[in-house]
């Protein structure tokens, strides 16, 4: 199984965003080099407003989202996990 981080952005997300990125990237580094962020990014429909995380365990996803200085300061403003069975592993 995988858990997938759905992360919704506030509508302002583009101009609160940039002073956030450093530390969110810092984060996203961290979870990548201890092997439990498998995958991220933002969708590019710009209507869907928001990106996805596959993770290998929703304790790791939960605990990304409580340290994530996006959701910390507003840049998103909602998210699921979702758990995920990947087909082709």
């Amino acid at each position: 199984m995988k858990y997938v981080l759905f992360y919704e952005a506030a509508p302002d997300a583009a101009t609160t965003a940039p002073a956030n990125v450093p530390a969110h990237q810092e984060l996203l580094g961290e979870f990548h080099g201890r092997g439990v962020l498998l995958m991220v990014g933002p969708f590019t429909d710009l209507a869907r407003r928001g990106a996805m995380a596959i993770f290998t365990t929703p304790e790791a996803a939960a605990e990304f989202v409580d340290r994530d200085p996006f959701v910390a300061h507003g840049v998103v403003v909602g998210h699921e996990v979702c758990e995920w069975n990947e087909v082709l592993a």
